[in-house]
C-alpha cells in the first residue's frame, strides 16, 4: 500500500481533537496493512522477511508523521 492509498481523504487539522482523530484513523490503516505483513513474516519465521516488514512498518509511521507535519507547516 502506498502513502497515497492510506490517505484517500483529506482532513483539516485545526485543533488537538482533529489531530487525535487523524492519528487514530491513520494508525489503524498502518497496523492493518503493515502489522499484518509483519505478523505473517513472524509466523513464517523468516528473519529476512521479518526485518523487511518491520522496516516497512517503521517507514509507514515516519511517512504518516511527515505527512501531518508537512500539512501543518504549509498552513503557517
Amino acid at each position: 500500500m502506498t502513502d497515497n492509498d492510506m490517505s484517500e481523504d483529506s482532513m483539516a487539522i485545526e485543533n488537538r481533537a482533529d489531530f487525535a482523530q487523524w492519528a487514530i484513523e491513520r494508525s489503524r490503516a498502518i497496523v492493518a496493512e503493515q502489522g499484518g505483513n509483519l505478523a505473517l513474516a513472524a509466523r513464517d519465521m523468516s528473519d529476512d522477511q521479518i526485518a523487511e516488514t518491520a522496516n516497512a512498518l517503521g517507514q509507514a509511521i515516519v511517512d504518516a508523521l511527515l505527512e501531518v507535519f508537512d500539512g501543518l507547516v504549509s498552513d503557517t
